[in-house]
């Protein structure tokens, strides 16, 4: 075989491979396109659901000091709402690009991850909106009153600085319930071991402090609300690759059993 007749050979496959990538990602443009043109025509109502909170905070007044900060927030509630709508969309076509090329077991150990992703992701959402925001907003609005010698001191929070403190929460809190996924999927891979894992407990936990000081405010109860889960979630992680290892093992010792 020439030199010539190799490299037609070895460029066919990559071009349909980039055909393929190209038609999915085409179908994941459109997907978001057509989610963010239906939320940003439910924006007001979606960004209703979003200022439950602060209404039920005692805080019924928002304001804009910009002339385009309305519009910016429909934007952006209507991007927030297609990537949570397209997300199914996304993952579907990412598996079905990802599949042809993976081995059954190699499929039968990643989709159970790339299922379990948005469940994990939605339950930490709404963690951040029934329970945090309610307790990060009853302590920053609490600062309102009397400063002394007259001056009192009042909350008037913009539409643009709320929506930034919701979505910051929500995906805050979304990615952090991610943590089982990654550390399966990273002891899946060989980066990390089990007793590697187990062994970093005490530096995970105070990881998950840290992790909470940065992204929620500085009152104790919205850090112990993301602190307390990343400490949990960890731990149950440890306990999901203990158990799928011991599986693996006995499916290993099954199979090799059947070939003597």
């Amino acid at each position: 075989m020439s030199d010539g007749d190799e490299l037609d050979n070895t460029e066919a496959p990559l071009l349909d491979h980039l055909i393929e990538l190209r038609r999915r990602l085409l179908y994941c443009v459109v997907a978001l396109v057509a989610t963010f043109a239906l939320c940003f025509y439910f924006a007001k109502p979606i960004f209703g659901i979003l200022v439950h909170p602060l209404a039920a905070a005692g805080q019924d007044r928002l304001i804009f000091t910009q002339i385009f900060e309305a519009f910016m927030v429909q934007i952006k509630v209507g991007f927030f709402g297609a990537l949570m709508l397209s997300f199914p969309v996304v993952a579907n076509q990412l598996w079905q690009f990802v599949a042809p090329g993976l081995y059954r077991k190699e499929k039968r150990a990643l989709l159970p991850f790339l299922l379990a992703t948005p469940v994990l992701f939605a339950l930490g959402a709404a963690m951040a909106y029934f329970f945090a925001i309610p307790v990060a907003l009853k302590f920053l609005l609490g600062l309102e009153g009397d400063l002394g010698g007259g001056v009192k001191q009042e909350a008037l929070p913009a539409v643009g600085n709320y929506l930034d403190f919701v979505m910051q929460f929500i995906f805050a809190f979304g990615i952090s319930f991610l943590l089982p996924v990654l550390l399966m999927l990273l002891e899946r891979a060989g980066i990390v071991t089990y007793e590697q894992l187990k062994g970093a407990w005490r530096y995970s936990v105070v990881a998950a402090f840290a992790i909470a000081a940065v992204l929620t405010p500085p009152d104790i109860g919205s850090q112990l609300l993301l602190a307390g889960p990343l400490c949990g979630l960890y731990f149950l992680s440890l306990g999901a690759i203990w158990f799928t290892r011991k599986r693996r093992e006995k499916e290993a010792a099954a199979e090799a059993a059947a070939v003597e």
